[in-house]
């Protein structure tokens, strides 16, 4: 039997924010075409959940292994070199992913404190940003599930 890496809660995340995106675009789209003006809220939740959509497939992506990256120079290095690179790989990711989350959430936490407002509709602007170091840890822990996996053995990188 394969193993098959799941990243089931952002799957379902990702799909809600596409199927909701599709949903708002389509509804704008035929307001525009009967009453001859857009919906107000659209831009605005359309764009917040765009960035829910790219962090969330990208958690997936990580558990999956399924990012871009040029694997010809893992597969020519031996074992130990290997392995070594892996581990390099991880820690730069973990340091970036650690970044946004602490950053994400500590911008999340002053604007909570500040009362600050979206500019479309008015609601409070941490509603929004909540999800960037949330979705961000999400990723951190599948790029510490892949790196286990990819040391264990059980991902590879051959195409």
């Amino acid at each position: 039997m394969k193993f098959t890496p799941d990243a089931r809660p952002e799957r379902w995340l990702g799909s809600l924010a596409l199927t909701i995106i599709a949903l708002i675009s389509l509804g704008n789209v035929i307001t525009r075409y009967f009453i001859g003006g857009s919906l107000a809220f659209t831009e605005e939740f359309s764009v917040f959940l765009l960035v829910v959509l790219t962090f969330a497939v990208a958690a997936v992506a990580l558990r999956r292994n399924g990012h871009i990256r040029i694997g010809m120079l893992e597969r020519a290095l031996p074992s130990g070199l290997r392995r070594v690179l892996i581990l390099f790989q991880t820690v730069c990711g973990a340091i970036v992913l650690g970044l946004i989350t602490w950053y994400g959430a500590k911008l999340t936490w002053e604007e909570y404190q500040w009362g600050s407002l979206s500019p479309g509709l008015g609601l409070p602007q941490w509603w929004y940003l909540l999800w960037l170091p949330l979705l961000s840890a999400a990723m951190l822990v599948r790029l510490m599930q892949q790196a286990r996996d990819r040391l264990s053995g059980r991902l590879t990188d051959e195409p």
